[in-house]
Formats: C-alpha cells, sequence, structure tokens
C-alpha cells in the first residue's frame, strides 16, 4: 500500500470536508423560487405593479423574477406592449423608489420600474420570458434565421435598445424560453436555437441566464433530447398545471402533486428525468390560479363529477374570498384542496398544498420551484411564502406529513374517493 505524506492527507482531508458519505457536496446549491412577473398586471384591477413585490413580501423571498413577456415579430425579438414596458407613467404612490415619472424621462413603464427594483434587490436575477406562437418560433428558429433571430434578442433586451430613443442595458440577466409546442419537424430547431441562444450570451457576458418554460410531458417535444437541453440550459422550468380544466366536462384537480386520476406533478418530474433532465435543472411548477364548474353533483363532494365548466381561469386572491361561505375538501395524498358550496367546485391552490409542493422539491433535490404568476397571488402573498416555508426547510426536517389539513368554512377531513 502506498504511504501518504502529510501534505497529501491534509489534500484528502480538504477534499473530503465537502463531501458527505453519499459523495454529495455538504453544501449544495440552495433551491431558487422563480417567479412570474405578469406584463398585464397593470390592466387589472386593482393593477399589479413591480412595487407591489415590495409591499407584498415577495422580493425578499424570490431568486429570480421572469417577465412576461417579449414577442416575436417577423422572426425578429420585440417589445411586447410599449404602453406597459416603456411608456406609462408611474406615479409616487405606485413606483419603487417613491419618485414620480418625468414626462422627459426617457424610460419609464415597467422596464423603469424593474431597473429601480434592480438597485434595490441586486441579488435577484431578472429574465424576459420569451413567449408567442409556436409557429413564430418555428419560423424564427430555422437555420436561415436563428442566428439573426437571437442577435435581434440580444440587441433588444440585453443590450436594452428597446426603442428608437429609449436605451437601457442591463435591467435583464437572460432569457426564459417558452415555445409551446414544437411540431416534430422542430425538434432539431428547437435545440438549435437554445444553443445559438447559449453562444450568444456566453459572447456577451459570461453567467447570463437560459431557462426553457416546459409543458406537463417531454412527449409534447415530440423527440427533443432533453439531456442535451439540460447542457445548454440553467433551469426547466416545469409547467404542473392544466393537468384538468373547462375543457373537460368532469371535474378534477388541475395541478395535483399525485394522482390516480391522470396526469400530475410527480409524474412529469419523473418523465422528465427518465428523458434525461437532471433533477437539479428541473423546477416544480405552482399556479396561483383555479378553474370552477357549476351544476355538479353532490356525490364526492363535488369531485370527479359532471359538471358545466367555466371557461375562465380566477387568481387565487379571488377564490380566497369564497372559502368562508364554501366547504374547504383535501385529497391526504396530494394535499390538493378543492371548494364545494353544493353547486360549484373550485380546483385551485391554497398555503397547505403549496408548501407542501416546496417541500417535495426540496425532499426531491429539484432546482426548486417556478411560479405562474405572482400577481394572481393575495395581496400579503400567501402562496409565495408558503412555497418558500417548504422550499426552505432545513434538511434534517421529518419526511412531508400525509394528514390532511383543512380549512376555511365549513370542514371536512379525509380524502375524497373515485
Amino acid at each position: 500500500m502506498r504511504r501518504f505524506t502529510f501534505s497529501s492527507l491534509l489534500l484528502l482531508s480538504i477534499l473530503l470536508s465537502g463531501l458527505n458519505l453519499f459523495g454529495e457536496t455538504a453544501n449544495p446549491a440552495k433551491p431558487l423560487l422563480v417567479g412570474y412577473f405578469p406584463q398585464w398586471g397593470i390592466y387589472n384591477d386593482p393593477p399589479y405593479f413591480v412595487k407591489d413585490l415590495i409591499t407584498s413580501g415577495s422580493a425578499t423571498l424570490l431568486d429570480q423574477l421572469n417577465y412576461a413577456q417579449g414577442f416575436i415579430v417577423n422572426a425578429r425579438c420585440a417589445v411586447a406592449d410599449p404602453n406597459a414596458d416603456l411608456s406609462l407613467a408611474y406615479t409616487k404612490a405606485n413606483s419603487v423608489n417613491g419618485k414620480a415619472d418625468s414626462a422627459s424621462s426617457q424610460l419609464r413603464g415597467s422596464f423603469h420600474q424593474l431597473q429601480e427594483f434592480k438597485k434595490r434587490y441586486p441579488r435577484i436575477k431578472i429574465l424576459i420570458s420569451l413567449e408567442g406562437k409556436a409557429h413564430s418560433f418555428a419560423e424564427a428558429a430555422k437555420p436561415e434565421n436563428r442566428a439573426a433571430f437571437v442577435s435581434s434578442c440580444i440587441d433588444t433586451f440585453m443590450r436594452g435598445h428597446f426603442a428608437p430613443q429609449i436605451h437601457a442595458r442591463g435591467i435583464f440577466d437572460g432569457f426564459d424560453v417558452d415555445w409551446e409546442y414544437p411540431e416534430p419537424e422542430d425538434a432539431a430547431n428547437y435545440l438549435a436555437l437554445l444553443q445559438e441562444f447559449r453562444k450568444q450570451l456566453d459572447a456577451v457576458r459570461p453567467g447570463l441566464k437560459l431557462t426553457i418554460a416546459a409543458g406537463p410531458s417531454p412527449h409534447m417535444y415530440h423527440g427533443v433530447d432533453f439531456g442535451e437541453v439540460a447542457k445548454v440550459v440553467d433551469e426547466i422550468g416545469l409547467m404542473n398545471y392544466d393537468y384538468s380544466g373547462p375543457w373537460r366536462k368532469v371535474t378534477g384537480f388541475h395541478a395535483p402533486l399525485y394522482s390516480e386520476n391522470g396526469g400530475s406533478a410527480d409524474r412529469t418530474v419523473q418523465d422528465y428525468e427518465d428523458a434525461g433532465a437532471p433533477p437539479e435543472k428541473l423546477l416544480l411548477g405552482v399556479p396561483f390560479y383555479g378553474y370552477s364548474w357549476n351544476s355538479v353533483g353532490e356525490e364526492n363532494h363535488g369531485l370527479f363529477q359532471p359538471g358545466e365548466a367555466v371557461h375562465q381561469d380566477r387568481p387565487y386572491r379571488y377564490i380566497q374570498t369564497l372559502i368562508a361561505s364554501s366547504t374547504v375538501y383535501r385529497d391526504p395524498a396530494a394535499q390538493a384542496p378543492w371548494l364545494y358550496d353544493g353547486n360549484t367546485f373550485w380546483t385551485y391552490e391554497d398555503p397547505a398544498s403549496a408548501r407542501f409542493k416546496g417541500e417535495y422539491a426540496q425532499e426531491h433535490g429539484l432546482g426548486g420551484v417556478m411560479v405562474w404568476e405572482l400577481g394572481e397571488d393575495s395581496i400579503d402573498a400567501q402562496l409565495l411564502k408558503a412555497v418558500n416555508a417548504g422550499l426552505r426547510l432545513p434538511a434534517a426536517q421529518p419526511q412531508i406529513a400525509r394528514e390532511p389539513v383543512i380549512s376555511g368554512g365549513s370542514e371536512s377531513t379525509g380524502a375524497a374517493k373515485e
């Protein structure tokens, strides 16, 4: 056996100190909490402004803000809503820095608010989420258009050339690509587009982020190699919602963590891992909205029953106003809540289920949690705070409890059965 010198032993001790018995780092990267900010929030009633991230307590919890959205026009990147992003004059009351915009200011709108927000919270990464129709992405990703398209995105959002007379570099720290969804013939171009983004972002400045929003199943991407995708992107934000909704005539959970009656977030996570995506690149998606059905029968407290679907999603901040006058039921395995008042059924996320999902992401070694979207939370960010509480549990915490937690008006315990 080879003898170790003192210096060799010291080096070995240093190397081993960073590992546990299972070969994992003793101080793994902290899971991320990522939230989408709605560009259209300024038009809501009440409006949702960047400042609300601060007053609600969200800002101190977030690691990354994905601003939705940037557009694709004629295979080039474009500012999606110039009024919301660049022109809207903020008042002293609704601005991040407490100062009203001057009429002579070159940059106003939400982009200026993000600029001020970044000064106050420099640790938070801000990404522009590129969204648009599938055919727009497909056209932009073609070999003859790809490099010029990505270059236009870099010029617009990384270099800050938003309009002929409006320039502000440094607001955004990268791109989130939300292509829903590539056709079979687009699979090679999908990966090549991401590789082009990675190449050009690294040329601007190493450390700029590239992420994607991914659907409830990797099979929706028709042969895309997610092992290769994961080598290029920093995060894969899973859209773990819309497993059920108003396109169905039977009620159900739209974002269950576990389910024996259709898709589930857990199944989606497993499918992406099987497709080659490492868990540390995956973000568990948590929705802050819900769906409803009317004329639902009383059997099984309205769950998995025929009904008249309401073709409109509603934010949690609205659904929480219904809790006092309805009965809240909860599935003990998935911790998924539902409301039922004898006629109307609601599927949604609440603080108990949101925390449960944060715990799941941490316990399964995922990269973190992604929420859609921040403007739909309660005014005091109850859902985001719950997700954060689950995500930040110390590693020594016991396993997730499976007992139902019921809250609201009338209370009922136990799982509903099909």
